[in-house]
């Protein structure tokens, strides 16, 4: 739900649900205080939901009745006196309660002449008032509440007593409290429920942002926030899972990357050491005469010369990685006679694989004509990569590298093929990943840095080609690499 929403339904229910809970008070609290009706017995009514002045006002009314009702059965002369009725009047409480005597059709007595004289013509007849009777009765019309009593005045003429109150000004005064009681508990409530609606809808939401926050800040990426809810909050903890999977790759990456650096450093170092052992080693012997012979000076010169071609193939490849790292190699796209280019790196690396005494076969099943769109810096550099991997797990007394050049409809497939030692089931489907090797060992007298097939693969995924590699252990390993034919558009 958006915020929008959300502070509309507070306005709402700031405003109408007061509103509407204190209409529902009121009429339940009117309904109970107007259970007096025409003829209902007051003292039938639980007087127990009015305030404790209502209370006591009734105590009042009914306690003077019960003593005038007491004088009529001994004593009806002192209804007769005015002075009686005067001081029983005062005690009745002001404004809102007087006595009326009635004798024959006209007032004998009135603590309240005006009233009197306007309900004077609707008061019950003579005979209503039991003197055995202790109830009252409200009449709607006049909106009073009555009691009476009949007796005879002296001369025999009928009288009646009528204890007169007004229920309004009783109910208004209880409706008052009672309403102001209501009130409060409406406002209570009304806080009480946006109070845990807000906490519910926004702000345990945003506790629960807030740690997950903080856990970002300590580096821990796997505290997650799962919401089904739209509007802003739901789009905040979207935002912030998407930020902490972000983080969390970056980070790993980071670390990943880092934890490589650090190998290839230790790689590099390592086989740079190796060569550069050696070559200080030859130039000793020629520089003390230990080579002694022109045979032995061109065998150290030689193995010197292969040493710094070591060095030299290490250092492009860790240029090389940088680059790949990144996403910074640079291409010279030229049109290639496959047959004329292929045919030239055979002729360099023979004279290396020559010089290691391993045995170069190719073929070319193309045709002539056969043109190919490459980078051939970049591809010589795929060609030597992979024959120099060869080389370094060649085990075999008599060792072989085979070059086969093969058509494929519209590509063109190079296959480069060794008897040496082969790569484990396990480990084949790794074998393109940077820094992977099948020989963690760094005793391993191949080295390497780890890295010469990732950037092959590399290299050959940006010509639009692609790269596998097929291997039985102790028989040999083959490359295989597809790369599509240059075809001029019919105009």
């Amino acid at each position: 739900m958006k915020f929008k929403t959300r502070l509309r339904i507070i306005f709402a229910m700031i405003i109408f649900l007061p509103l509407v809970l204190t209409a529902l008070a009121f009429l339940i609290i009117n309904v109970n205080l107007m259970r007096i009706e025409e003829g209902y017995a007051i003292d039938e009514v639980d007087y127990t939901f009015l305030s404790e002045t209502a209370q006591l006002f009734v105590r009042t009314v009914d306690k003077i009745y019960s003593d005038l009702r007491s004088q009529a059965e001994t004593s009806p002369s002192l209804l007769e006196d005015r002075s009686y009725l005067a001081r029983i009047n005062s005690e009745l409480p002001r404004h809102s309660t007087f006595l009326l005597v009635r004798k024959g059709d006209e007032i004998y007595y009135s603590g309240n002449m005006e009233e009197a004289l306007q309900l004077f013509g609707r008061l019950p007849a003579y005979g209503n008032g039991n003197i055995a009777d202790n109830s009252g009765y409200y009449d709607t019309h006049l909106k009073k509440y009555l009691k009476q009593i009949d007796f005879a005045f002296s001369d025999g003429a009928a009288g009646s007593l009528f204890v007169i109150s007004r229920v309004q000004a009783l109910i208004s005064r209880s409706l008052l409290i009672n309403m102001f009681v209501a009130i409060i508990l409406i406002l209570v409530f009304t806080g009480f429920t946006l109070t845990q609606w807000f906490q519910k809808s926004l702000f345990k939401p945003i506790s629960r942002l807030n740690i997950a926050m903080r856990r970002i800040k300590e580096e821990n990426f796997d505290y997650v926030l799962q919401t089904d809810g739209n509007g802003e909050l739901g789009d905040l903890y979207r935002n912030y899972e998407d930020m902490r999977l972000r983080l969390k790759e970056s980070t790993e990456e980071s670390i990943r990357y880092g934890r490589e650096n650090r190998e290839l450093i230790s790689n590099i170092s390592h086989d740079l050491k190796t060569p550069i052992t050696a070559i200080k080693g030859y130039a000793e012997g020629i520089m003390d005469g230990v080579a002694d012979t022109p045979e032995k000076i061109d065998k150290y010169i030689r193995t010197i010369y292969n040493k710094a071609n070591d060095m030299d193939r290490l250092i492009n490849e860790l240029t090389l990685y940088s680059g790949i790292d990144n996403n910074r190699i640079s291409y010279n796209f030229h049109r290639l006679n496959v047959a004329d280019y292929f045919g030239d790196c055979v002729e360099e690396v023979g004279l290396e694989l020559e010089a290691r005494y391993i045995l170069l076969e190719y073929s070319n099943l193309v045709d002539p004509s056969t043109i190919i769109i490459a980078d051939p810096e970049q591809m010589k550099r795929v060609i030597n990569n992979i024959i120099s991997n060869s080389v370094k797990y060649m085990d075999k007394s008599r060792s072989k590298i085979a070059i086969r050049i093969l058509d494929e409809a519209d590509s063109v497939r190079i296959e480069i093929e060794d008897n040496g030692k082969g790569i484990a089931a396990k480990d084949l489907p790794r074998i393109f990943e940077r820094f992977y090797r099948t020989d963690t060992s760094r005793n391993s007298s191949q080295g390497g840095s780890g890295i010469g097939l990732s950037i092959v693969k590399k290299i050959i995924e940006d010509h639009g080609g692609y790269i596998w590699a097929s291997s039985k252990e102790g028989i040999g390993t083959c490359l295989h690499f597809v790369i599509r034919k240059y075809q001029e558009l019919a105009s």
